[in-house]
């Protein structure tokens, strides 16, 4: 993510900055990537702390508007947590409108949003017909941790789970094209095997014992769909991670010494993931200097190089049908 020059002032803004420094009330423009000063503010503004602008007074922005089912505000901390939802969201949907997903110029359907709150059963998180449903109780950091740690998973959050069931939905939109079904299945493998089969089996018998070789994750080896998902967010990851540190002024040897280059541009996915695997060595061990977790906890091999290669080429051309 880029840092962002402060419109009143000295000094930067981060995008998800409300105020400058100096309590200047600031809202984002994703169609100019810059914030302003001046209404209007998303009808989310005062809610959710939504910080970006909206097309007229009282309406959402862009990026509200996608969701059609908010949360019960009856059921505890849904607000909070629907909050935190909606941050990651609107950082995911920016992260795809670098590659000019669901921006003006899209001509394809934006996702549709369900944000539900958690009661005495957990939500069922997944994607169908455009329609990506969301349990905003996974920002809970606890409730989070817990189930990370059920699952033997090496990283949970909730941008994490944006891009993956995104990508679900990404999936879905490509899937209308003739030429990508055939490519994705020789990529991939045949995504029509049976999808509730083969959950069942990779929960009941866990992962192949060659994974590691051939997946990005362990679930990305139960089907097809969530071999694309998994890589698919593995390669936002990588390339936001590395767009970051860049904006963030940090430097390494194997970055490019042109001062203007842009991960979300870069078109040599081997060179951009080459640059990203560098990034991610580089704060994994600053991590372990504080005691903390892995930013990127995964070994990429041949196999899921190519996947994320395949990924790369389908995310920077599919909005715009390239």
């Amino acid at each position: 993510m880029r840092v962002f020059s402060n419109p009143v002032g000295a000094g930067s803004l981060w995008f998800d900055n409300l105020v400058t420094a100096d309590g200047v009330p600031v809202a984002y423009d994703p169609q100019a990537r810059a914030f302003i000063p001046m209404p209007p503010f998303c009808a989310n503004r005062e809610v959710i702390g939504c910080n970006w602008i909206a097309p007229k007074a009282g309406e959402f922005c862009r990026a509200c508007a996608m969701t059609a089912l908010a949360p019960d505000p009856e059921i505890p901390d849904a607000i909070p947590n629907w909050a935190l939802t909606e941050a990651a969201k609107r950082w995911v949907i920016d992260n795809l409108g670098r590659w000019h997903w669901f921006r003006p110029e899209d001509p394809g359907a934006p996702p549709t949003f369900h944000m539900l709150a958690e009661g005495a059963t957990p939500v069922p998180m997944g994607h169908v017909g455009g329609v990506v449903t969301i349990s905003v109780a996974e920002a809970d950091p606890v409730l989070s941790t817990t189930r990370r740690e059920a699952l033997e998973e090496p990283y949970r959050t909730m941008i994490g789970h944006m891009r993956h069931e995104i990508a679900h939905m990404l999936w879905w939109r490509l899937s209308l094209r003739e030429d990508f079904l055939d490519a994705f299945r020789e990529a991939f493998d045949d995504e029509r095997a049976d999808y509730t089969e083969a959950l069942k089996h990779h929960y009941h018998e866990g992962p192949p014992e060659d994974w590691r070789a051939h997946y990005v994750s362990t679930y990305a080896s139960a089907h097809p769909h969530e071999d694309w998902a998994e890589t698919v967010s593995h390669l936002l990851h990588l390339t936001d991670i590395t767009d970051s540190f860049v904006a963030s002024g940090m430097d390494l040897p194997e970055l490019p010494r042109d001062h203007k280059w842009d991960a979300y541009a870069e078109p040599d996915a081997e060179r951009l993931i080459h640059i990203a695997t560098a990034v991610v060595a580089g704060v994994n061990n600053v991590n372990r200097s504080m005691g903390l977790s892995d930013v990127y906890p995964f070994v990429l091999t041949e196999a899921t190089l190519q996947k994320l290669v395949f990924v790369h080429g389908w995310l920077r051309r599919g909005a715009l049908g390239l």
